[in-house]
This record gives structure tokens, C-alpha cells and sequence, in this order.
């Protein structure tokens, strides 16, 4: 029997139904859009971020030596050390060797008038389990703009000259005992836009050092800062038992670079704190953003479900008054209501998670020029929502109607 007249209350009053169905379809569609994108975005802006450099810069543990004089740092070995280039293979065998999108090495010399920096341009990095895996500062610095051609890492007489230096295609420069030509002109790359690149090999030749690097710089795929990193970064002792492996086995950028100098020798890794914090930052701001619209979008079709269910008991009070005089209890009419509302609001929900789904891969593709994927927790997430929704609307109208007497509703006194 009530069945049967859930049956019937649902396709007898099937525009009040389309109205609710169409209320809860928007709502968790919105929602679930703004949960699909607050899940994925940190692993989107990461990916994003990372295409504008490194994040973790690792360096010879003496540089780490500093001295304060005067209210300036000063670090006297900081020159004087140097890391092992065969010792870079090992940054790609930490446990988040999947997190590390690129690194390339650094070794830099004052030769007259200009300051050579040799580094790695596009070569396999030797990872024996990832033949493919490419490394330089190609892959480091996409942004980077080079007109004319890149210079190889095999070719000692071949450099890349910053724009600042003036320097044209095809110049030949002295460096003592050699002679190189620029064969492109370096743009977009401030901080090199005033050296001269050359492959890493000559620069270690041209000043004895063959096998020797004085940094690396890391770009590494990261999750958005926290309180717990935060924590570690100020004081890592600080941190209990429990707290410690969960920042170790989080990919927070500082933990990274705390696994990268565990297996460097001689080595000291610093997280690159501007491009972690501007992560956070925008992550932090869109998933309040986020937040604040689905709370408002849970309070409007909450709104708009009491209304419709306010005008709905009004139009069925005969039919809630003849109920209550045959026997219902207040609980099996409430019932009877609430279960034609879920039933609706499950079939609105899932579409509407789906249309969710489908309207945040628009927004990123209109913002980011690629899909964000999918989380799966928004579909269980967005249907709980759709609950929520029917459930707080259906409170104060079904609370009203069941306070009706039925002797006057039925004789139509109310």
C-alpha cells in the first residue's frame, strides 16, 4: 500500500515533482562541479606552478654554514665545495621519484667580463627503470625563449647568450684557451639573461672541475602547503612520532626535499618557498571560494524545496486530514512525504553530479587548456548534499501540516 501511493503521489503532482527534481539537479550539479574542482585543483595548480621553474634547490651542505656578522649572512665555504654530478641520479630514488617532474645541475665561472654557467640542455637523465626520462633546463624552464637554436650538450664550441649581454647569432666569444659561438640568444630568463649557457662538460673543463656541480634545482610535483609542513619547516624536531611519518610520507614540498638530502652525499636540499607558498595561497583562496558557493547553494535549494513542499502539504491537506483520521501516526505521513522527495532528489542527484562532472572539465579546459579528471568521492559527496538539501527543506512545511485537525481540514475549515 505504500508503495502504491508513493507511486501515485509522485506522477499524480508531476509539476511540483519536475520543480523539485529541477531545484536539486542545479544544486548538486553546482555542487558537485565546486567539489570536482576543489579536489583536483591543487594537483592541476601544482602542475601548472611547475612549469614555471624549480621548486627545491639542492646544495652543498657547507653552504648551509653561515655566519652572521652585522646583521649580514655570510657563508665562507659556500665556494669551496662542490657535489658529485654522478650522485644526480640518485634525486630520481627517493620514495616520491614519481613526484619529480625534472632537475638539472649548475656549475658557473667569472671569465673576463662574462660569467659562463654550464648546465645540462635536454639529455637522458640514466635512470635505469626510465630510459625515457629526460632532464636539462629545457624541461626545467619550459618558459624559456630561445631565438636561434638551443646549444647541445655535446658540442663544447656552442653557447646560448642572454638577451642582456647584446650579443648577436653567430658572435664568437674568447674564454681564455677557448673560443665558443653563440648559436641562440636567451629571452624570458632573468636570471640568465645576463650570462652566457654552455653544456655543463665544458664549463667543468674550462675550470678543472670535471665531475663537480655547485647546485641543482629541482621541479618536483607537490600537494598544497599545511599546519603540519609549516611545522615541520620550522622545526622538524618538533613534531611527534605520528605527525613526523605523516609529513614524510606526504608529498609536501619540504618532506621531498628532506628525502632528496637523506640520499645526496654532502648534500643539503631547500625548498623554494615562493613557488610552494603561491601554490597554497591559490589553493587555499579557490577551495574557500569553492566552499562559501556551495554553502550558499545548499541554503537557496533548501529555500526553494521548503517552498515547494509548503505549496505541495497546502494543495494534499485533505489527503494528509483523511490519513491521520484512518490512523496514520504523524511519523508515517512524514514518511510518505520525505520518501517521495528522496526518491526524486536521488535521480536529480545523480544527474546532476554528472552534469557536475561534465561542467568542471569545461571551466578547466576554458582555464587551465586541459581536463582536470575525475574525484571519485564528488558522486557520494554530492548525492549526501542532495539529501541534505530535501531533508532541511521538508523540516518546517511537513512540522506545519501535520499540526492540521483533521475533523476541520476535512469539513474544509482550513
Amino acid at each position: 500500500m505504500f508503495f502504491r501511493i508513493l507511486k501515485a503521489s509522485i506522477f499524480g503532482a508531476k509539476e511540483s515533482k519536475f520543480l523539485a527534481f529541477l531545484t536539486i539537479f542545479l544544486s548538486v550539479g553546482l555542487i558537485a562541479c565546486m567539489l570536482n574542482i576543489t579536489l583536483k585543483i591543487g594537483d592541476k595548480l601544482a602542475s601548472e606552478l611547475g612549469r614555471y621553474g624549480a621548486n627545491i634547490v639542492v646544495l652543498p651542505r657547507s653552504a648551509n654554514l653561515n655566519i652572521e656578522i652585522a646583521g649580514r649572512d655570510f657563508s665562507p665555504l659556500a665556494n669551496d665545495d662542490f657535489l658529485a654530478e654522478s650522485d644526480l641520479v640518485k634525486i630520481k630514488e627517493i620514495f616520491w621519484r614519481n613526484n619529480i617532474t625534472s632537475y638539472a645541475p649548475f656549475l658557473s665561472e667569472q671569465i673576463d667580463e662574462f660569467e659562463v654557467v654550464g648546465t645540462y640542455f635536454d639529455r637522458p637523465a640514466g635512470v635505469s627503470d626510465e630510459p625515457d626520462f629526460r632532464v636539462g633546463v629545457r624541461h626545467l624552464y619550459p618558459f624559456w625563449r630561445v631565438e636561434g637554436e638551443w646549444a647541445k650538450d655535446g658540442a663544447d664550441d656552442e653557447v646560448i647568450a642572454g638577451e642582456k649581454l647584446g650579443l648577436k647569432i653567430g658572435d664568437e666569444i674568447d674564454l681564455g684557451i677557448y673560443t665558443v659561438r653563440v648559436v641562440g640568444i636567451l629571452h624570458d630568463a632573468e636570471e640568465y639573461s645576463g650570462k652566457i649557457i654552455a653544456n655543463l662538460a665544458f664549463v667543468q673543463k674550462l675550470t678543472h672541475r670535471e665531475g663537480q656541480i655547485a647546485k641543482a634545482e629541482v621541479s618536483a610535483m607537490t600537494i598544497p602547503e599545511d599546519d603540519l609542513s609549516v611545522k615541520a619547516r620550522r622545526n622538524l624536531d618538533s613534531l611527534d612520532a605520528v605527525e613526523h611519518d605523516t609529513w614524510y610520507c606526504s608529498a609536501y614540498v619540504s618532506s621531498i626535499a628532506y628525502q632528496i638530502a637523506e640520499d645526496f652525499p654532502n648534500a643539503s636540499a631547500k625548498a623554494v618557498l615562493s613557488v610552494s607558498e603561491a601554490q597554497s595561497g591559490i589553493t587555499k583562496k579557490i577551495q574557500g571560494l569553492m566552499g562559501v558557493v556551495s554553502i550558499l547553494s545548499l541554503i537557496i535549494s533548501s529555500i526553494c524545496i521548503a517552498s515547494l513542499l509548503s505549496n505541495e502539504t497546502f494543495k494534499r491537506k485533505k489527503e494528509i486530514g483523511l490519513l491521520k483520521a484512518l490512523g496514520a501516526s504523524g511519523l508515517a505521513i512524514y514518511l510518505q512525504f520525505i520518501a517521495e522527495t528522496l526518491v526524486v532528489c536521488l535521480f536529480a542527484s545523480i544527474l546532476g553530479a554528472s552534469a557536475g562532472y561534465l561542467a568542471s572539465q569545461i571551466i578547466a579546459q576554458q582555464i587551465f587548456g586541459s581536463f582536470l579528471g575525475f574525484a571519485l568521492l564528488v558522486l557520494p559527496l554530492s548525492i549526501a548534499f542532495g539529501f541534505v538539501i530535501c531533508l532541511i527543506g521538508s523540516v518546517l512545511p511537513l512540522r506545519s501540516a501535520l499540526k492540521l485537525p483533521p475533523a476541520e481540514v476535512l469539513y474544509g475549515r482550513k
